[in-house]
């Protein structure tokens, strides 16, 4: 069962979830911190261009169905114009001001 983005218990990432699935980028790199990292499947990559080919210019949208880790860990169902969809693990590092310091996403 999804659970709706506005029930998911971090600020930080129900804040992230929103605004990738509002394609709000303004939004979305306001949940961040300014020197926020990221990886994907296990490897680092370029934040700003991974953002971009995998949300934005792709209409990425991410359906929750569990969380975990004081809502800092989610798998759901990740969907974008390029990769369709396909079963997804989130973990989020929340710094002391309250974004989101590093994510890390992958298949699960």
């Amino acid at each position: 069962m999804t659970i709706q983005t506005t029930r998911l218990s971090d600020p930080a990432v129900r804040a992230f979830v929103a605004a990738v699935n509002a394609h709000d980028r303004e939004a979305f790199l306001a949940t961040l911190s300014p020197d926020a990292t990221m990886a994907d499947d296990g490897d680092d990559r370029d934040l700003d261009q991974w953002i971009d080919r995998e949300i934005f210019s792709s209409n990425g949208h991410l359906e929750v169905d569990n969380e975990s880790n004081g809502g800092r860990a989610l798998v759901g169902r990740y969907r974008n114009d390029t990769w369709g969809e396909m079963r997804t693990r989130w973990n989020f590092t929340v710094d002391g001001e309250g974004r989101i310091a590093r994510f890390e996403t992958g298949q699960a």
